[in-house]
Protein backbone atom coordinates (compact mmCIF):
# COMPACT_ATOMS: atom_id res chain seq x y z
CA UNK A 1 0.00 0.00 0.00
CA UNK A 2 1.31 3.58 -0.86
CA UNK A 3 1.26 6.31 1.87
CA UNK A 4 2.32 9.78 2.03
CA UNK A 5 4.94 10.29 4.90
CA UNK A 6 7.83 12.60 5.59
CA UNK A 7 11.41 12.19 6.06
CA UNK A 8 14.57 14.33 7.05
CA UNK A 9 15.01 16.57 3.56
CA UNK A 10 17.74 19.12 2.65
CA UNK A 11 16.34 22.73 3.16
CA UNK A 12 14.84 23.94 0.11
CA UNK A 13 14.38 27.57 -0.47
CA UNK A 14 18.12 28.21 -0.54
CA UNK A 15 19.63 25.92 -2.61
CA UNK A 16 18.63 28.49 -4.83
CA UNK A 17 17.28 27.81 -8.14
CA UNK A 18 14.23 28.44 -9.81
CA UNK A 19 11.86 30.05 -12.77
CA UNK A 20 13.99 28.37 -15.22
CA UNK A 21 17.61 29.63 -15.54
CA UNK A 22 19.75 31.55 -13.24
CA UNK A 23 22.28 33.49 -14.85
CA UNK A 24 24.00 36.13 -13.11
CA UNK A 25 26.03 33.40 -10.21
CA UNK A 26 24.65 31.90 -7.34
CA UNK A 27 20.45 31.90 -8.45
CA UNK A 28 19.95 35.47 -9.37
CA UNK A 29 18.13 36.82 -12.38
CA UNK A 30 20.18 39.86 -13.50
CA UNK A 31 18.29 39.70 -16.79
CA UNK A 32 15.83 43.05 -15.55
CA UNK A 33 15.38 43.69 -19.05
CA UNK A 34 16.65 42.52 -22.48
CA UNK A 35 18.02 46.31 -23.47
CA UNK A 36 20.63 45.19 -21.28
CA UNK A 37 21.53 41.82 -22.52
CA UNK A 38 23.52 43.33 -25.34
CA UNK A 39 25.89 45.50 -23.29
CA UNK A 40 25.96 42.18 -20.71
CA UNK A 41 24.37 44.92 -18.72
CA UNK A 42 27.03 47.15 -18.71
CA UNK A 43 26.46 50.58 -17.34
CA UNK A 44 22.88 49.06 -16.26
CA UNK A 45 22.80 51.91 -12.92
CA UNK A 46 23.89 54.88 -15.54
CA UNK A 47 22.25 54.23 -19.03
CA UNK A 48 18.48 55.20 -17.79
CA UNK A 49 17.36 54.17 -21.40
CA UNK A 50 14.06 53.39 -20.41
CA UNK A 51 11.61 52.91 -17.87
CA UNK A 52 13.68 49.55 -16.19
CA UNK A 53 15.96 51.97 -14.65
CA UNK A 54 13.34 51.69 -12.30
CA UNK A 55 15.41 48.34 -11.15
CA UNK A 56 18.61 48.86 -11.54
CA UNK A 57 18.74 52.52 -10.32
CA UNK A 58 15.67 54.74 -9.77
CA UNK A 59 17.62 57.97 -10.09
CA UNK A 60 17.46 57.31 -13.80
CA UNK A 61 13.77 57.96 -13.98
CA UNK A 62 15.02 61.96 -14.39
CA UNK A 63 16.15 61.11 -17.89
CA UNK A 64 12.82 60.12 -18.74
CA UNK A 65 10.08 62.75 -19.53
CA UNK A 66 6.78 61.96 -19.71
CA UNK A 67 5.03 58.79 -19.37
CA UNK A 68 7.49 55.77 -20.33
CA UNK A 69 6.40 51.99 -20.00
CA UNK A 70 8.95 49.18 -21.11
CA UNK A 71 7.96 45.47 -20.96
CA UNK A 72 10.35 42.03 -21.99
CA UNK A 73 10.70 38.79 -21.86
CA UNK A 74 13.87 36.86 -21.52
CA UNK A 75 14.39 33.25 -22.42
CA UNK A 76 17.42 31.61 -20.35
CA UNK A 77 18.48 28.30 -21.43
CA UNK A 78 21.33 26.95 -18.97
CA UNK A 79 22.97 23.11 -19.68
CA UNK A 80 24.32 21.20 -16.62
CA UNK A 81 25.82 18.03 -17.65
CA UNK A 82 27.95 15.66 -14.95
CA UNK A 83 29.89 12.83 -15.46
CA UNK A 84 30.17 10.62 -12.54
CA UNK A 85 33.57 10.25 -11.18
CA UNK A 86 33.36 7.74 -8.32
CA UNK A 87 30.02 8.83 -6.54
CA UNK A 88 28.93 6.56 -3.70
CA UNK A 89 25.41 6.24 -2.16
CA UNK A 90 24.79 6.19 1.10
CA UNK A 91 26.09 3.29 3.50
CA UNK A 92 27.16 1.68 0.27
CA UNK A 93 24.42 1.27 -1.51
CA UNK A 94 25.22 0.88 -5.46
CA UNK A 95 24.21 3.82 -7.44
CA UNK A 96 24.44 2.62 -11.22
CA UNK A 97 25.70 5.11 -13.91
CA UNK A 98 23.50 7.49 -14.92
CA UNK A 99 24.55 10.56 -14.84
CA UNK A 100 21.35 12.34 -15.03
CA UNK A 101 21.06 13.69 -18.62
CA UNK A 102 21.35 18.14 -18.97
CA UNK A 103 20.05 19.50 -15.83
CA UNK A 104 19.51 22.80 -17.25
CA UNK A 105 15.80 24.02 -18.18
CA UNK A 106 14.17 26.62 -20.14
CA UNK A 107 12.84 29.51 -18.36
CA UNK A 108 11.04 32.36 -19.48
CA UNK A 109 11.41 35.83 -17.56
CA UNK A 110 9.11 38.95 -17.74
CA UNK A 111 9.11 42.17 -16.69
CA UNK A 112 7.28 45.41 -17.25
CA UNK A 113 8.12 49.01 -15.82
CA UNK A 114 6.17 52.29 -15.75
CA UNK A 115 7.75 55.48 -14.97
CA UNK A 116 5.67 59.08 -14.90
CA UNK A 117 7.01 62.56 -14.65
CA UNK A 118 4.94 64.74 -12.46
CA UNK A 119 6.95 67.73 -12.61
CA UNK A 120 10.40 68.94 -13.86
CA UNK A 121 11.85 67.42 -10.65
CA UNK A 122 9.68 64.88 -9.12
CA UNK A 123 9.18 61.46 -11.08
CA UNK A 124 7.43 57.73 -10.10
CA UNK A 125 7.48 54.66 -11.17
CA UNK A 126 6.66 51.10 -11.32
CA UNK A 127 8.90 47.88 -11.99
CA UNK A 128 7.58 44.20 -11.85
CA UNK A 129 10.19 41.55 -12.54
CA UNK A 130 11.44 38.04 -10.78
CA UNK A 131 15.15 38.98 -9.27
CA UNK A 132 16.09 35.09 -8.25
CA UNK A 133 14.88 31.75 -9.62
CA UNK A 134 15.68 28.74 -11.06
CA UNK A 135 15.34 25.12 -12.34
CA UNK A 136 17.44 22.27 -12.76
CA UNK A 137 15.86 18.81 -12.90
CA UNK A 138 17.85 15.25 -13.53
CA UNK A 139 16.84 11.75 -15.12
CA UNK A 140 15.04 9.40 -12.84
CA UNK A 141 17.42 7.39 -11.50
CA UNK A 142 20.86 9.52 -11.48
CA UNK A 143 23.62 8.50 -9.22
CA UNK A 144 22.92 12.24 -7.23
CA UNK A 145 18.93 11.19 -6.86
CA UNK A 146 19.65 11.74 -2.93
CA UNK A 147 21.03 14.79 -3.47
CA UNK A 148 18.24 16.62 -5.71
CA UNK A 149 16.32 15.55 -8.75
CA UNK A 150 14.46 18.61 -9.69
CA UNK A 151 14.69 21.93 -7.40
CA UNK A 152 12.47 24.70 -8.85
CA UNK A 153 11.78 28.41 -7.14
CA UNK A 154 9.78 30.96 -8.66
CA UNK A 155 9.76 34.75 -7.63
CA UNK A 156 7.87 38.01 -8.29
CA UNK A 157 9.02 41.44 -6.99
CA UNK A 158 6.93 44.60 -7.09
CA UNK A 159 9.55 47.82 -6.77
CA UNK A 160 7.76 51.25 -6.74
CA UNK A 161 9.76 53.89 -6.96
CA UNK A 162 10.55 57.46 -6.58
CA UNK A 163 13.34 60.12 -7.78
CA UNK A 164 14.19 63.71 -7.52
CA UNK A 165 16.05 65.90 -9.98
CA UNK A 166 18.16 67.90 -7.48
CA UNK A 167 19.96 69.87 -9.99
CA UNK A 168 21.42 69.40 -13.93
CA UNK A 169 24.11 67.33 -12.60
CA UNK A 170 22.28 65.09 -9.69
CA UNK A 171 19.49 63.39 -9.16
CA UNK A 172 18.57 60.65 -6.38
CA UNK A 173 15.52 57.65 -6.30
CA UNK A 174 14.88 55.33 -3.76
CA UNK A 175 12.26 52.02 -3.69
CA UNK A 176 10.44 49.65 -1.85
CA UNK A 177 10.39 45.72 -2.81
CA UNK A 178 7.94 43.32 -1.84
CA UNK A 179 8.68 39.88 -2.99
CA UNK A 180 7.29 36.52 -2.84
CA UNK A 181 9.05 33.05 -3.38
CA UNK A 182 7.61 29.85 -4.51
CA UNK A 183 9.65 26.04 -4.37
CA UNK A 184 9.37 22.83 -4.91
CA UNK A 185 12.12 20.32 -4.36
CA UNK A 186 12.00 16.86 -5.02
CA UNK A 187 14.77 14.18 -4.00
CA UNK A 188 15.01 10.12 -3.17
CA UNK A 189 15.45 8.58 -0.29
CA UNK A 190 16.75 5.06 -0.01
CA UNK A 191 13.97 2.71 1.58
CA UNK A 192 17.36 0.79 2.88
CA UNK A 193 17.63 3.70 5.50
CA UNK A 194 14.52 2.66 7.40
CA UNK A 195 16.35 -0.64 8.69
CA UNK A 196 17.24 1.41 11.47
CA UNK A 197 13.78 1.68 12.80
CA UNK A 198 13.21 -1.97 12.50
CA UNK A 199 13.73 -3.79 16.10
CA UNK A 200 16.79 -5.77 15.54
CA UNK A 201 17.72 -3.82 12.66
CA UNK A 202 19.26 -6.17 10.40
CA UNK A 203 18.11 -9.32 12.27
CA UNK A 204 14.55 -8.18 11.55
CA UNK A 205 12.35 -10.35 8.36
CA UNK A 206 11.80 -6.83 6.58
CA UNK A 207 15.57 -6.10 6.28
CA UNK A 208 16.31 -8.15 3.15
CA UNK A 209 13.16 -6.45 1.53
CA UNK A 210 14.17 -2.91 2.44
CA UNK A 211 17.68 -3.24 1.15
CA UNK A 212 16.14 -4.79 -2.36
CA UNK A 213 12.86 -1.81 -2.44
CA UNK A 214 12.75 0.86 -4.55
CA UNK A 215 13.75 4.63 -2.96
CA UNK A 216 11.00 6.64 -1.86
CA UNK A 217 10.69 10.07 -3.01
CA UNK A 218 10.61 13.57 -1.02
CA UNK A 219 8.82 16.69 -1.61
CA UNK A 220 8.89 19.79 -0.11
CA UNK A 221 6.56 22.90 -1.17
CA UNK A 222 7.31 26.08 0.59
CA UNK A 223 6.73 29.87 0.09
CA UNK A 224 7.31 32.98 1.49
CA UNK A 225 7.72 36.69 1.07
CA UNK A 226 9.33 40.05 2.51
CA UNK A 227 10.05 43.21 2.01
CA UNK A 228 13.17 45.23 1.06
CA UNK A 229 14.41 48.87 -0.42
CA UNK A 230 16.99 50.33 -2.35
CA UNK A 231 18.69 53.75 -3.57
CA UNK A 232 20.66 54.81 -6.68
CA UNK A 233 21.75 58.31 -7.45
CA UNK A 234 22.82 59.80 -11.20
CA UNK A 235 25.59 61.95 -11.74
CA UNK A 236 26.56 64.00 -14.83
CA UNK A 237 30.36 64.63 -14.57
CA UNK A 238 30.93 66.19 -17.82
CA UNK A 239 28.11 66.39 -21.18
CA UNK A 240 29.69 63.31 -22.14
CA UNK A 241 30.20 61.03 -18.93
CA UNK A 242 27.75 60.11 -16.48
CA UNK A 243 27.69 57.74 -13.06
CA UNK A 244 25.57 55.78 -11.47
CA UNK A 245 25.77 53.89 -8.29
CA UNK A 246 22.67 51.63 -6.82
CA UNK A 247 22.36 49.83 -3.94
CA UNK A 248 19.44 47.14 -3.03
CA UNK A 249 18.74 45.51 0.27
CA UNK A 250 18.94 41.81 1.78
CA UNK A 251 15.87 40.66 2.52
CA UNK A 252 14.73 38.06 4.72
CA UNK A 253 12.46 35.34 3.56
CA UNK A 254 10.44 33.20 6.09
CA UNK A 255 9.14 30.40 4.32
CA UNK A 256 6.30 28.03 4.95
CA UNK A 257 5.05 24.87 3.59
CA UNK A 258 4.71 20.85 4.05
CA UNK A 259 7.23 18.04 3.56
CA UNK A 260 5.87 15.06 2.07
CA UNK A 261 7.18 11.35 1.22
CA UNK A 262 5.51 8.64 -1.59
CA UNK A 263 6.73 5.64 1.01
CA UNK A 264 5.84 2.05 -0.41
CA UNK A 265 7.71 0.23 1.91
CA UNK A 266 5.70 -2.10 4.77
CA UNK A 267 7.85 0.11 7.54
CA UNK A 268 5.36 3.17 8.94
CA UNK A 269 7.04 6.14 9.45
CA UNK A 270 5.24 9.80 9.86
CA UNK A 271 3.12 10.39 7.44
CA UNK A 272 3.34 14.36 7.31
CA UNK A 273 4.55 17.65 8.70
CA UNK A 274 4.95 21.38 8.38
CA UNK A 275 7.88 22.75 7.30
CA UNK A 276 9.90 26.17 8.19
CA UNK A 277 12.76 27.48 6.75
CA UNK A 278 14.24 31.15 6.80
CA UNK A 279 17.16 33.06 4.26
CA UNK A 280 18.13 36.07 3.90
CA UNK A 281 18.49 36.97 0.50
CA UNK A 282 21.63 38.98 -0.56
CA UNK A 283 22.13 42.82 -0.75
CA UNK A 284 23.77 44.46 -3.92
CA UNK A 285 25.99 47.74 -5.18
CA UNK A 286 26.60 48.73 -8.63
CA UNK A 287 28.82 51.16 -9.62
CA UNK A 288 28.12 52.49 -13.16
CA UNK A 289 30.03 54.65 -16.28
CA UNK A 290 28.75 56.01 -19.28
CA UNK A 291 30.59 57.90 -21.26
CA UNK A 292 29.53 59.59 -25.06
CA UNK A 293 32.87 59.10 -26.86
CA UNK A 294 31.07 60.77 -30.04
CA UNK A 295 28.28 61.26 -32.23
CA UNK A 296 28.19 57.51 -32.86
CA UNK A 297 30.30 55.64 -30.20
CA UNK A 298 28.84 54.84 -26.68
CA UNK A 299 31.11 53.35 -23.94
CA UNK A 300 29.79 51.69 -20.67
CA UNK A 301 31.34 50.08 -17.06
CA UNK A 302 29.84 48.41 -14.66
CA UNK A 303 31.16 47.06 -11.56
CA UNK A 304 29.02 45.14 -8.83
CA UNK A 305 29.06 42.98 -5.95
CA UNK A 306 26.24 40.62 -4.33
CA UNK A 307 26.36 40.16 -0.58
CA UNK A 308 25.94 36.14 -0.98
CA UNK A 309 28.17 35.10 2.68
CA UNK A 310 24.64 35.96 4.14
CA UNK A 311 23.84 32.49 3.36
CA UNK A 312 26.36 30.67 5.54
CA UNK A 313 23.99 27.19 5.87
CA UNK A 314 20.23 26.76 5.73
CA UNK A 315 18.06 24.82 7.90
CA UNK A 316 14.98 23.31 7.37
CA UNK A 317 12.91 23.19 10.93
CA UNK A 318 10.32 19.89 10.61
CA UNK A 319 8.50 19.97 13.95
CA UNK A 320 10.44 17.30 15.35
CA UNK A 321 14.58 17.33 15.60
CA UNK A 322 14.22 13.92 14.54
CA UNK A 323 13.78 15.36 11.04
CA UNK A 324 15.31 18.64 11.24
CA UNK A 325 17.84 19.06 8.30
CA UNK A 326 20.61 21.55 7.46
CA UNK A 327 22.99 22.10 4.49
CA UNK A 328 26.13 23.64 4.50
CA UNK A 329 26.78 25.86 1.71
CA UNK A 330 29.45 28.93 2.53
CA UNK A 331 28.60 31.27 0.08
CA UNK A 332 30.95 33.87 -0.37
CA UNK A 333 30.27 37.57 -1.33
CA UNK A 334 31.30 38.04 -5.37
CA UNK A 335 31.97 40.44 -8.20
CA UNK A 336 31.20 41.31 -11.25
CA UNK A 337 32.94 43.07 -14.00
CA UNK A 338 31.15 44.05 -17.58
CA UNK A 339 32.72 46.62 -20.35
CA UNK A 340 30.12 47.39 -23.45
CA UNK A 341 29.72 49.51 -26.19
CA UNK A 342 27.29 50.98 -28.54
CA UNK A 343 27.65 52.16 -32.17
CA UNK A 344 25.17 54.66 -33.53
CA UNK A 345 24.59 53.05 -37.11
CA UNK A 346 22.35 55.55 -38.20
CA UNK A 347 19.15 57.50 -36.69
CA UNK A 348 17.32 54.14 -36.34
CA UNK A 349 19.31 51.66 -35.88
CA UNK A 350 22.09 51.07 -32.67
CA UNK A 351 24.66 47.88 -32.33
CA UNK A 352 25.14 46.53 -28.96
CA UNK A 353 28.10 44.63 -27.71
CA UNK A 354 29.97 43.30 -24.25
CA UNK A 355 31.79 41.38 -22.02
CA UNK A 356 31.58 40.47 -18.75
CA UNK A 357 33.04 37.89 -15.92
CA UNK A 358 30.58 37.36 -13.46
CA UNK A 359 32.48 35.16 -10.30
CA UNK A 360 30.47 32.87 -8.38
CA UNK A 361 29.48 32.22 -4.67
CA UNK A 362 30.45 28.74 -4.68
CA UNK A 363 33.96 28.41 -4.04
CA UNK A 364 34.72 24.58 -2.91
CA UNK A 365 33.75 21.47 -4.79
CA UNK A 366 32.59 19.79 -1.51
CA UNK A 367 29.94 22.67 -0.88
CA UNK A 368 28.78 22.81 -4.41
CA UNK A 369 24.82 21.48 -4.40
CA UNK A 370 23.56 19.30 -6.92
CA UNK A 371 21.12 21.35 -7.70
CA UNK A 372 23.33 24.67 -8.08
CA UNK A 373 26.12 23.56 -10.06
CA UNK A 374 27.26 27.37 -9.97
CA UNK A 375 30.60 28.43 -11.15
CA UNK A 376 32.33 31.64 -12.39
CA UNK A 377 31.29 32.68 -15.71
CA UNK A 378 32.60 34.88 -18.51
CA UNK A 379 29.85 36.55 -20.94
CA UNK A 380 29.53 37.54 -24.54
CA UNK A 381 27.10 39.14 -26.16
CA UNK A 382 25.48 41.31 -28.64
CA UNK A 383 22.04 43.15 -29.47
CA UNK A 384 20.26 45.53 -31.45
CA UNK A 385 18.12 49.01 -30.98
CA UNK A 386 15.26 49.94 -33.73
CA UNK A 387 13.77 53.23 -33.31
CA UNK A 388 10.74 53.07 -34.83
CA UNK A 389 10.12 56.98 -34.03
CA UNK A 390 11.12 59.54 -31.17
CA UNK A 391 9.15 57.57 -28.94
CA UNK A 392 9.27 53.80 -29.26
CA UNK A 393 12.06 51.58 -29.28
CA UNK A 394 12.12 47.50 -29.86
CA UNK A 395 15.48 46.01 -28.46
CA UNK A 396 16.86 42.48 -28.67
CA UNK A 397 19.70 41.15 -27.45
CA UNK A 398 21.87 37.58 -27.20
CA UNK A 399 25.05 36.65 -24.63
CA UNK A 400 26.31 33.33 -24.39
CA UNK A 401 27.65 32.42 -20.72
CA UNK A 402 30.94 30.25 -20.84
CA UNK A 403 31.20 28.68 -17.61
CA UNK A 404 34.21 26.84 -16.46
CA UNK A 405 34.04 23.10 -15.60
CA UNK A 406 33.09 22.68 -12.66
CA UNK A 407 34.42 19.63 -10.00
CA UNK A 408 31.92 18.57 -7.13
CA UNK A 409 33.01 16.11 -4.38
CA UNK A 410 30.07 16.80 -1.87
CA UNK A 411 29.89 14.41 1.33
CA UNK A 412 28.82 17.11 3.76
CA UNK A 413 25.78 14.85 4.52
CA UNK A 414 25.97 10.99 5.16
CA UNK A 415 22.96 10.16 4.79
CA UNK A 416 22.59 11.30 0.93
CA UNK A 417 26.35 9.69 -0.07
CA UNK A 418 28.98 11.74 -2.13
CA UNK A 419 28.94 13.22 -5.32
CA UNK A 420 31.85 13.04 -6.80
CA UNK A 421 32.36 14.56 -10.59
CA UNK A 422 32.88 17.12 -13.34
CA UNK A 423 30.04 19.11 -14.70
CA UNK A 424 30.04 21.02 -18.23
CA UNK A 425 28.15 24.09 -18.17
CA UNK A 426 27.17 27.05 -20.20
CA UNK A 427 23.80 29.13 -21.05
CA UNK A 428 22.54 31.02 -24.01
CA UNK A 429 19.96 33.65 -23.12
CA UNK A 430 17.89 35.44 -26.02
CA UNK A 431 15.72 38.70 -24.83
CA UNK A 432 13.26 41.48 -26.67
CA UNK A 433 12.63 44.69 -25.07
CA UNK A 434 9.70 47.23 -26.33
CA UNK A 435 9.70 50.73 -24.95
CA UNK A 436 7.57 53.62 -25.33
CA UNK A 437 6.99 57.30 -24.62
CA UNK A 438 3.64 59.21 -24.26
Amino acid sequence: MKTTCSLRLVPIITLGLGMGGAQAAGFQLLEQNASGIGNSYAGSAAIAENASTIYFNPAGMTRLPGVNVSGGLIGIKPSFRFDDDGSTGPGGLPLGSNNGGDAGSLGLVPNAYVSWELNPNWFVGLGVGAPFGLMTEYDEGWVGRYHSKKFKIKSINLNPSIAYKVNEQLSVGAGINWMRLDANYRRNSPAAGLITRLPGGMSHPLAPTLLGAPDMEAQVKMNGDAWGWNLGLIYQLTPATRIGLSYRSSMKINASGDTNIDNTTPVPIPVHFDANATVELPDTAIFSVVHDLNSKWQLLADISWTGWSSIQSLKIDNGNPVFDDELDLRFRDTWRVALGANYRLNRQWTLKGGVAWDQSPVDSSKYRPTSLPDNDRYWVSIGTQYNFNDRTTIDIGYAHLFIRNTSIANDTDASKGTVRGDYSSNANILGLQVSHRF
